[in-house]
């Protein structure tokens, strides 16, 4: 299948789990909170059609869609919002906690940056070649831990690419309330190289992020690609300022998947979404089968 074709179903893919998602959350059937990727899904898409398998990947309490762009497999996650044995941590991280292969979440954005940039300076002196992301949003940029692993990065010359998704709410908090000034020049006042796109199409961002990541790579040097983008859903759940004409009038100009469908054939189309669609009732009906983990697990 073609390029534009695999974007794509990536993009619809996280779509249609996020939905599932907040429906069995709305009937009870999961543990914690959820936190849904919608109208965000380009950015995980086009990112990681770019990076390499191996590099390391720390992301947020928004990790959904990060998760299964890098692969990761719905059923597994699935499992894990329900609590259950076979999820990716046991059934102990619910929807924020996660891990698989070099991926990591935590649900304090500010907190997974100094980790990702210390599991960055690992990678280099250990010469693997790979290098990390971290995922982070508007919100991040308040917090004081960014900023000395920005100067930290930037002094060591540490192999990490800074992801900020401003989806224009910190929670409820518009951007304009709570970041002052240009994102772009927060990282370029430590010499870091910035990449900064306001756009939701798939085919914009993608050579946004081969070339930040391409920076990295090439110079063991830290990079930030800053993307504006809109999230759809409330920030977890109901908490949504907004009213609906505004949402509506969001998704009527900014939604990724109707920007890129007119490049996909009808067929390719149908297949998308047979395939997704069969894939997502897959895993959500494996994993309500799933037992929860026994008690005693924890001294094991």
């Amino acid at each position: 299948m073609s390029e534009n074709y695999s974007l794509y179903r990536t993009m619809l893919l996280i779509r249609r789990f996020e939905e599932r998602a907040l429906a069995e959350f709305s009937a009870g059937k999961l543990f914690g909170t959820t936190h849904a990727y919608i109208g965000q899904e380009a950015d995980a898409a086009a990112i990681f059609s770019a990076a390499s398998p191996d590099d390391v990947v720390w992301s947020n309490h928004r990790c959904h869609g990060h998760f299964l762009a890098y692969g990761g497999d719905p059923y597994k996650l699935a499992a894990e919002l329900m609590g259950k044995a076979s999820g990716l941590v046991g059934g102990r991280g619910g929807s924020q906690h996660i891990h698989w292969r070099n991926f990591y979440s935590n649900g304090i954005q500010g907190g997974i940056v100094p980790v990702a940039t210390g599991s960055a300076y690992a990678e280099k002196v250990q010469k693997t070649g790979r290098v990390a992301l971290v995922f982070i949003g508007d919100g991040t940029l308040g917090e004081g831990a960014l900023y000395e692993s920005l100067n930290i990065a930037a002094l060591w010359q540490i192999p990490i690419l800074f992801v900020v998704e401003d989806n224009r709410y910190a929670q409820t908090t518009p951007t304009a309330k709570g970041v002052s000034g240009s994102m772009k020049a927060r990282f370029e006042a430590f010499g870091i190289k910035a990449w900064e796109l306001d756009s939701s199409d798939v085919l914009d961002i993608r050579p946004q992020a081969a070339a930040a990541l391409q920076h990295v790579r090439g110079n063991s040097l830290p990079a930030a690609l800053i993307l504006h983008t809109y999230r759809f859903s409330a920030h977890s759940k109901g908490d949504d300022p907004r009213d609906r004409e505004t949402i509506a009038k969001i998704r009527a100009e900014f939604d990724p998947l109707t920007i890129h469908a007119p490049r996909l054939s009808s067929s390719e189309l149908a297949k998308a979404e047979a395939d997704v669609s069969a894939l997502v009732d897959d895993a959500f009906t494996r994993a309500f089968a799933d037992p929860f983990p026994a008690l005693d697990t924890e001294n094991q």
